[in-house]
């Protein structure tokens, strides 16, 4: 072998790297293997803590999931901020949904019953009070619901700060693809290169390409999948006040389109969900699309510079959900499928890998969310490391 770690992390994006510090500051001797320093998803990530706007119709468990996340977030965005020197960004205004004509009103009032019901904060508002929030809104606005509780985080700063606070923590990170992993004793992995790495536990946290990992059970070889997403940056010129004070999510007949504000006043406008494979292209659609639904809610977005363009893909799953915990023989495990709520999961995806890795309960919220519901074999109850490995 190369090189030994007591744990391998194959992946560096926010869920990687997070683990990856998480496991060092417990103790643990991590190399982090990465081709691309962990940017291709951070970079077009819109940084949303949205677990209350976002929660839908036979999503519970996931909004658990997502409740226990956003209430952990404060606290590890401030040692994370302590530990790697970097801000993170973090808003806290809240988030306004907002509807362009009546049906998507109704349809708005309708989730918005099923989220009280579940017992969560949504308060419904007229178009003057929606107004009254944010003054550039259109007055064409039909109404909105304001959720106090669901904030952001401005996704390419924290992705730098998790980088940081993992350098500064003792992780080895590495420049290289994990192609496969290799049973034994403990695990390890072969990467791209041609070196190998010996461990007594890998963390599969390469996103949509988790897949390609050879040694997997090939159950989860299937399971997460890329789903495309475009979105824009905005910029204001040079003596132009931020136009917004808070996230906005609009349906403008029947199309989604959020629009998030940045300390920096960048804007960022998203985004599509396309079933398209990794393809990481930029259409002309896809922008004339999203410019014009956040041009109808809020028109004053005609008179920002475009920045940026870009294309990412997110690892979907069959459900929706993510998949986190023991995946396979020794000490084995997978942590991806985290879809739209990779930013907000990170931290508490950390927590659930730690607790696995040094033989801990994770918490209950995570029980739905195991590799098991897709394999057909228990797995290995906890994994090792290369200490206990002998």
């Amino acid at each position: 072998m190369a090189a030994t770690a007591d744990v391998v992390v194959a992946g560096g994006g926010v869920i990687g790297t997070a683990i990856a510090w998480r496991a060092a500051a417990a103790g643990l001797d991590v190399v982090l293997v990465d081709p691309e320093a962990g940017d291709a998803a951070s970079l077009v990530a819109a940084g949303m803590l949205a677990p209350v706007s976002e929660a839908l119709f036979g999503e519970q468990a996931l909004l658990r999931l997502n409740l226990l996340a956003v209430g952990r977030f404060p606290a590890f965005a401030a040692e994370l901020e302590q530990a790697g020197g970097h801000q993170v960004g973090l808003r806290r205004e809240g988030t306004l949904a907002i509807a362009y004509d009546p049906s998507d009103h109704a349809a708005l009032l309708r989730l918005t019953a099923f989220r009280r019901s579940a017992g969560l904060d949504a308060r419904e508002l007229d178009s003057g009070q929606c107004r009254g929030l944010e003054p550039f809104l259109t007055p064409d606005v039909r109404g909105g619901v304001l959720f106090p509780g669901d904030w952001s985080v401005d996704s390419r700063r924290y992705a730098a700060a998790l980088r940081a606070a993992a350098r500064a923590a003792g992780v080895r990170m590495v420049r290289d693809r994990v192609t496969g992993v290799r049973p034994g004793h403990g695990v390890g992995v072969r990467l791209a290169g041609g070196d190998d790495v010996g461990s007594g536990s890998v963390v599969i946290a390469a996103g949509w390409a988790s897949g390609a990992i050879t040694g997997l059970p090939e159950p989860l070889r299937a399971v997460v999948r890329p789903v495309k997403g475009q979105l824009l940056r905005l910029r204001h010129p040079d003596g132009i006040p931020p136009v917004l004070s808070r996230t906005i999510r609009a349906t403008v007949r029947g199309a989604d389109v959020y629009l998030v504000p940045r300390a920096d006043g960048e804007m960022v406008v998203g985004a599509t969900q396309e079933e398209r494979g990794p393809d990481r292209t930029v259409t002309a659609g896809a922008v004339h699309d999203l410019l014009r639904d956040a041009m109808s809610v809020l028109p004053v977005t005609s008179e920002l510079i475009l920045a940026e363009t870009c294309a990412g893909l997110r690892p979907g799953t069959p459900d929706n959900g993510p998949v986190v915990g023991p995946a396979g023989p020794g000490g084995l495990l997978f942590a991806a499928g985290h879809y739209r709520n990779g930013i907000l999961m990170s931290p508490v995806t950390a927590d659930a890998a730690v607790a696995w890795l040094t033989g801990q309960r994770p918490a209950a919220e995570w029980e739905p969310f195991t590799p098991q519901r897709f394999l057909a074999e228990p797995a290995t109850a906890g994994a090792r490391t290369s200490k206990e490995a002998g």
